[in-house]
């Protein structure tokens, strides 16, 4: 629910921000910078919650984060100029990257606990709370103004909190993924330190995450342009591109579980790499729409699964730090695609910036076969 609920949110924010730049009077310009503001406030946060995951348990963590985030995501509504739009989204982006270490790191312990890789289950969860909250977006923006509308996410945000944090408060994992790398004799009273060899495949597995997290900014940003751009699609088949890909993201997430007991984590990082880089050529480099939806469609399939998998096992290597370290990069890569694929597209054109999703997911799937000896001893 709170995998589903920061997917909700998140979505309900975005589908705002026409009218919440027509509100502020913000440029083009001025409203990417304070755009930066959900990711400044995201990266900041994110390795001080590994820390207070450390102290205070993730289910804790989670639970106040079920709070602080719909309440943050009332303020961009209120606010009439860039720099305080800026300001606030400091805000909502610290509540956001915080959700986003602390359940994540829930969700490894659950995953030790039940001895099954369920752990992309949890990520269909966001992607299905992102759909919803899109749709949801969609069908009320004519008719509800910003404030009303982001107001309403905030009440169903904290219901939500209401009603599944007391059960996550009360539940106490049997052991976390990463206790048994350290002697109990050693776990009273010192933090946990992790030797130079485990920073390294956690790092690798960020760099992972990072690789497969720009392709989904760069669809979410990008997709939708150049179909109508390059391809001369309808707006309305163009919109459609980018819910294609996350729809079938949401497929292959569900699938996630049953793919890696099948195939198990390295085959189906490889795998999964592999598949998005040729979905991702045919996605830019097709001739017509409807061969760059069945591009878009292919891609998501192929990067459904990396960034759990690629989460999951830093966490079981390090624990909420590992989780926050992943999760860092990662969203970095989300933060990165967007204005690299704009830059890369004024010097030479929009479907050869598209082109680098497909190189980076290769280069995800490299690392993923680099990774496959990596254990948490």
């Amino acid at each position: 629910m709170f995998f589903a609920l920061d997917g909700f949110l998140f979505a309900g924010w975005v589908v705002r921000i026409p009218a919440i730049k027509q509100q502020t009077g913000a440029s083009a310009s001025t409203l990417g910078l304070a755009l930066l503001g959900v990711s400044a406030g995201a990266v900041i946060t994110m390795m001080l919650t590994g820390r207070l995951c450390r102290r205070y348990g993730s289910h804790a963590v989670t639970a106040a984060c079920g709070v602080l985030l719909p309440l943050s995501i009332a303020l961009p509504a209120q606010t009439h100029s860039a720099l305080s739009l800026g300001l606030v989204l400091l805000v909502f982006g610290a509540a956001y990257g915080g959700m986003n270490v602390a359940m994540n790191s829930a969700a490894v312990d659950l995953v030790a606990e039940l001895r099954r890789p369920v752990m992309p289950s949890f990520h269909a969860a966001f992607s299905l709370g992102g759909m919803v909250g899109a749709g949801l977006g969609g069908l009320v923006a004519g008719g509800l103004s910003a404030s009303a509308h982001l107001f309403l996410l905030a009440g169903i945000g904290l219901l939500v909190t209401a009603f599944a944090g007391p059960a996550l408060l009360r539940h106490r994992p049997a052991r976390t993924a990463y206790e048994p790398r350290t002697p109990p004799s050693r776990q009273q009273g010192t933090r946990q330190k992790l030797d130079p060899r485990a920073r390294r495949i956690v790092l690798l597995f960020g760099v992972i995450a990072l690789c497969t997290a720009y392709g989904e900014g760069a669809l979410a940003d990008w997709g939708a342009l150049h179909l109508e751009q390059d391809l001369g699609a309808h707006p309305g088949l163009a919109a459609a591109g980018y819910a294609l890909f996350a729809l079938t993201m949401t497929i292959g997430r569900l699938t996630g579980t049953l793919l890696l007991e099948r195939l198990g984590q390295t085959r189906t990082l490889v795998l999964g790499g592999l598949v998005a880089a040729v979905g991702m050529l045919l996605g830019s480099l097709a001739p017509t729409a409807w061969l760059a939806l069945a591009g878009f469609a292919v891609t998501g399939l192929g990067l459904a699964n990396i960034f759990p998998v690629a989460v999951g096992r830093a966490g079981e290597l390090a624990g909420p730090s590992g989780v926050a370290a992943a999760s860092t990069l990662g969203y970095g890569g989300m933060l990165l695609g967007p204005p690299a694929i704009g830059f890369l597209a004024d010097w030479f054109s929009l479907p050869v910036a598209l082109t680098t999703v497909a190189l980076l997911a290769a280069g995800a799937a490299v690392l993923g076969y680099g990774a496959r000896n990596a254990t948490h001893t």
